[in-house]
């Protein structure tokens, strides 16, 4: 007669269970609760493993069945204590016995990668995305064999490896080796007779299963910036999962270009804007507005750089402190002037340097330039050689006519 069943009720099972039952429910929670999936149930995965490292083992379930936790606690059957949950876990998933698996390396599948787009105001204030996939996870009904117990058998063609080497003759005294799959069991390297396979997954010992992930953007992340969920990926019998990871492709956006942490834009400015000063509205990433002045007296030249401090991008991890938002100013010359104005004009505007003409020198007229006869050969770089003449710089940018 048992005592107490606690450790019978934290696996599921029955008091009279088999070792089977006893390690399916233990693979079952093991895995749900294990640290790489649910951090916040450490103390889950110890109780688990505890009370699967005493019901696994024939004297120390003798002794809880007869006296409970608390004969355990006095030292009662093999061992006298418990292993980490790591190594029962290890021990149970890697077949490595009495814990002499520490120092193998773990056998992993496939990481899973998937790509992420991400706006440049999602990386600025954060998100939180939902992304649905499919991966493969270990078949229930056969607990990953694939089939009945006894079943499996080592494929006879190619011994268990999964390919067949062939020999093929190119000439007399001349062969080539090489390595095909192997059809009979497509590279399996064992084979379950068709009446045998489990109805659930066809002997393929996974089942595609679609789960949908919670993917935290965080401020400040970059393009291309991974983000790993840790044993979320394809499973397969034997194998410890790998992780699913997911790259972040930034979008491009209309206004602002990032660089590093800080924010570049381009801002465009009409000549009387440039000269007798503005005012800018700025629609920031998280929706706020900003007003720049430039006050009159002060001048902004053509392609000049000026910035804000901290209404760049965050820093990761540190959101409070953020990067630069840098302006780069073009000024919009106006196509002409009425030449009433020009006069008037003349007075504000520093003096025109003084230019002296020759007697001998021959007026001409300049015409605009037209890119289309650029593109279709028209003109030449002022820098690209003459290939006919070879006479050095051919110089064709001004159509020029005697006065």
């Amino acid at each position: 007669m048992v005592k107490e069943t606690g450790f019978y009720d934290m696996l599921g099972v029955k008091p009279g269970c088999t070792q089977d039952e006893l390690k399916k429910a233990y693979r079952k929670l093991a895995l749900k609760y294990h640290p790489d999936k649910n951090p916040n149930e450490g103390e889950k995965f110890k109780q688990i493993s505890m009370a699967y490292e005493t019901l696994s083992d024939p004297e120390k379930k003798a002794v809880y069945d007869e006296g409970g936790e608390a004969a355990l606690k006095k030292g009662g059957g093999a061992g006298g204590g418990f292993h980490s949950p790591m190594d029962i876990f290890d021990m149970f998933f890697n077949g490595f016995g009495g814990g002499g698996g520490r120092g193998r390396r773990e056998r992993r599948g496939k990481d899973l990668v998937h790509q992420l787009s991400v706006t440049l105001e999602e990386l600025y204030s954060g998100a939180t995305r939902k992304l649905a996939l499919q991966k493969n996870v270990i078949c229930d009904k056969c607990e990953g064999h694939g089939g009945k117990k006894g079943s499996v058998q080592k494929c006879t063609p190619c011994r268990g490896t999964g390919a067949i080497t062939k020999i093929q003759q190119l000439a007399p005294g001349f062969v080539q080796q090489y390595e095909e799959v192997c059809r009979n069991c497509r590279g399996q390297g064992e084979i379950i007779d068709e009446k045998d396979r489990c109805k659930a997954c066809n002997g393929r010992k996974t089942v595609r299963e679609r789960k949908i992930l919670e993917v935290n953007v965080e401020k400040g992340m970059r393009d291309g910036q991974k983000i790993v969920f840790s044993g979320e990926g394809d499973q397969e019998p034997e194998l410890q999962p790998g992780d699913i990871v997911i790259v972040l492709d930034e979008k491009e956006h209309p206004i602002f270009k990032r660089s590093g942490q800080d924010l570049i834009m381009n801002m465009p400015l009409q000549l009387v804007e440039s000269l007798c000063g503005f005012q800018k509205l700025i629609k920031t990433l998280d929706n706020r507005d900003l007003v720049i002045t430039s006050y009159p007296g002060e001048v902004v030249k053509h392609e000049s750089v000026k910035c804000v401090l901290g209404e760049g991008m965050p820093q990761h991890k540190n959101p409070f402190e953020k990067g630069r938002l840098i302006m780069q100013f073009f000024v919009v010359f106006p196509d002409s002037l009425p030449t009433e104005v020009v006069t008037a004009l003349e007075q504000y505007l520093p003096q025109r340097p003084v230019t002296k003409i020759p007697s001998t020198a021959e007026e001409c007229n300049m015409v605009e330039l037209d890119p289309e006869h650029d593109r279709r050969g028209g003109y030449k770089n002022a820098y690209d050689e003459d290939d006919d003449h070879g006479h050095g710089p051919n110089v064709r940018v001004q159509q020029c006519a005697s006065s």
